[in-house]
């Protein structure tokens, strides 16, 4: 078993309030229930190399269907009434609207230029994209049903992942080849401050009460803590080459960080600040992941060998494979554990 607790959790898409100590931390948990008990929602796997979607199963866990897509879908995100899934087409510039359960597509918004990443702000007013080839963020304003460009922020270079204060006032922007993190200050489209934080940062998690910015550096073995208030590195944390990407456990004490390079998953106490256990046995490139609604299945993509794999949380075991199309990038299931906000689906 694990030395971390596996909790419930309610089924319908609610607000949660996770107390840890005298913090509280919100928790967005989606329809549905176990995702490993026969659920008719898919799961939507981007084949990022293919220009298309690949639809699995979650009771048989084979694949049922794909669907194209436009050129290079990298990363997804839900809309914040849950009715919609936004698949980024970064090198076609446009948003896929797709059913969350079925993944069926709902319409598309063409003029989208380069949305490599994206982002909902916490009170849903903004709507931000990160153009990696581009060398901008993109805001859009956001009235519940479609967005409308505001501003484009240079911001060189190579922007890549983004996460967002709890009160909506900044986000937070990983540039991978100079190695820091922008802040965007959201009222005035403006960035406010660069941090050097290492070699090519990549993925960024928030911690609870918006204390620290973990980032995954890409280009290292570590997570870098930036106490972002100061703009300072106060901590790294080693875990394996190609540090990547995030994704909580739902116990209100851990994270799972991707080690795309060393091809392992480390489970981080993001409470002490350390690493308490490495998930290794994996395929090559572990890069985005998700978690049943039921806490035990962490189902991530291997971005280097054309699969999809499901970790066994109770034994840390990688129990199933399913083949994809070439580089499966982003994931999402409706009926999935809560994501903490402010950290974006």
């Amino acid at each position: 078993m694990p030395d971390f607790p596996i909790l419930t959790h309610t089924r319908n898409r609610v607000a949660a309030a996770v107390f840890l100590g005298s913090l509280a931390f919100s928790a967005v948990a989606h329809a549905g229930g176990d995702a490993n008990a026969g659920s008719n929602d898919k799961v939507i796997v981007l084949d990022s190399g293919e220009a298309q979607l690949s639809l699995i199963d979650q009771a048989s866990r084979s694949v049922v269907g794909t669907e194209p897509t436009g050129k290079e879908p990298h990363h997804l995100m839900i809309t914040p009434d849950g009715q919609s899934l936004i698949v980024a087409d970064s090198v076609s510039n446009d948003l896929m609207f797709l059913d969350p359960h079925t993944g069926k597509v709902q319409r598309r918004v063409e003029g989208i230029e380069d949305p490599y990443q994206l982002g909902f702000s916490p009170d849903h007013k903004w709507f931000v994209t990160a153009g990696l080839r581009l060398d901008r963020v993109d805001i859009y304003g956001y009235n519940g049903r479609d967005v409308t460009l505001v501003k484009r922020i240079p911001v060189a270079k190579t922007p890549s992942h983004i996460n967002f204060t709890s009160d909506s006032k900044l986000a937070f922007v990983t540039l991978q080849d100079t190695g820091e993190v922008a802040a965007i200050d959201l009222a005035t489209q403006s960035v406010l401050w660069k941090l050097p934080v290492g070699k090519t940062p990549a993925g960024l998690w928030m911690t609870p009460g918006d204390k620290y910015l973990l980032v995954g550096m890409t280009g290292e073995d570590d997570v870098a803590v930036v106490d972002w208030r100061n703009r300072t590195v106060v901590k790294r944390i080693q875990t394996g080459r190609g540090a990547h990407n995030f994704r909580n456990l739902d116990d209100g004490k851990h994270v799972a960080v991707s080690n795309r390079v060393e091809s392992t998953i480390s489970i981080l106490d993001y409470t002490t600040l350390t690493k308490v256990a490495d998930i290794t046995g994996l395929r090559p490139g572990p890069d985005d992941m998700q978690l049943s609604a039921d806490k035990r299945y962490l189902w991530v993509t291997f971005r280097f060998a054309r699969h999809v794999g499901i970790i066994d949380l109770t034994t840390r075991q990688l129990v199933d494979t399913i083949a994809v199309g070439r580089s499966p990038h982003g994931i999402y299931f409706a009926n999935s554990a809560p994501v903490y906000a402010p950290n974006p689906d």
